[in-house]
């Protein structure tokens, strides 16, 4: 009896600790959401007292560059839900591949989007610039509430993709298992809100017109 309590115990302390684990981050992700969700609604109010300066400044937006995006972040979204499988099923060097490739995904958001930012600093749409205070006021509220809302996002793709890398070298060190998966589990969480998050700011700044 003794013997078979000892085994159980340590397991039992193992679901527990990531059952907590996972719920630290389902509250955490629902403060994230409630963060984005008031500017989704800042940002719908403005547009509906400016709609034609905001349609207007839409048009200032590439959209295929944001298009191309969103297709990077679903796939990569993809990929970190096959990393966790993998890693499941006990295929630990699938699993770091498939996160590298999130990982990879992730820079390749951040260079499309540095481009497309690049191109707005150098016609003044910044706000701050000549240009930019120039124009209209709702023009104005729409390109301050793009390089916030989306420079955010930026912030929060830079954290996923180091918090997927820190699981890497957890499981690289045998300390992320197909036993002890929480911590991918969970960046991969984030990393689904981070996609989220953009499938909501893509048709809202992209797709007016």
């Amino acid at each position: 009896m003794s013997q078979e309590h000892a085994f159980v115990l340590p397991n039992s302390g193992h679901n527990f600790d990531a059952k907590s684990s996972k719920m630290g981050m389902w509250l955490f992700l629902y403060t994230e959401l409630l963060l984005f969700g008031g500017l989704f609604l800042v940002y719908m109010i403005y547009r509906y007292l400016n709609q034609d300066a905001f349609l207007l400044a839409s048009f200032e937006l590439n959209v295929w560059m944001g298009a191309t995006n969103t297709i990077v972040l679903l796939t990569s979204s993809m990929t970190i839900a096959m990393a966790i499988t993998a890693l499941q099923k006990g295929n630990k060097k699938l699993s770091i591949t498939l996160s590298w490739v999130t990982i990879a995904a992730a820079i390749v958001f951040l260079v499309i989007k540095y481009f497309e930012w690049g191109a707005k600093f150098e016609h003044g749409y910044f706000p701050g610039m000549d240009h930019y205070n120039e124009l209209p006021h709702g023009e104005r509220l729409y390109f301050y509430l793009y390089f916030f809302m989306t420079g955010l996002h930026a912030v929060h793709v830079i954290v996923g993709a180091v918090f997927i890398l820190f699981v890497i070298r957890g499981i690289q060190k045998g300390k992320v298992t197909k036993d002890r998966y929480s911590l991918l589990e969970n960046s991969g969480l984030y990393w689904h809100l981070v996609d989220l998050i953009w499938i909501y700011l893509f048709p809202l700044f992209y797709l007016i017109h």
